[in-house]
């Protein structure tokens, strides 16, 4: 699997507006995307550990309930919907991305 910082390449090229995990002290500017890293996946062989598989959540946020963003990024690899909401006139679109 690749760095974050690959990661952060790929989904900054989707949206210059690209956060990871950003602080509540942080004004975010819309539309953009915010990824965290939510899960690591180790697997072991000869009980040592080989293979690290990040898994990170990428929420896309849109003033436009019709932005073409959600579905850039549901083009990458490794890449699946988990869901979609509304809030404050913000619409959200949540993945998982195992990268």
């Amino acid at each position: 699997m690749g760095s974050r910082l690959n990661l952060h390449k790929i989904l900054k090229a989707i949206c210059p507006n690209c956060y990871f995990q950003p602080p509540e002290s942080i004004k975010l500017k819309y539309p953009c995307i915010i990824y965290n890293k939510s899960y690591q996946k180790i697997t072991h062989a000869d009980n040592l550990p080989y293979r690290h598989d990040n898994r990170y959540t990428v929420t896309v946020i849109d003033r436009d309930p019709d932005s073409t963003l959600p579905d850039q990024v549901a083009k990458l690899k490794s890449c699946n919907f988990d869901r979609s909401y509304a809030t404050e006139g913000l619409y959200h679109t949540v993945y998982v991305i195992y990268y």
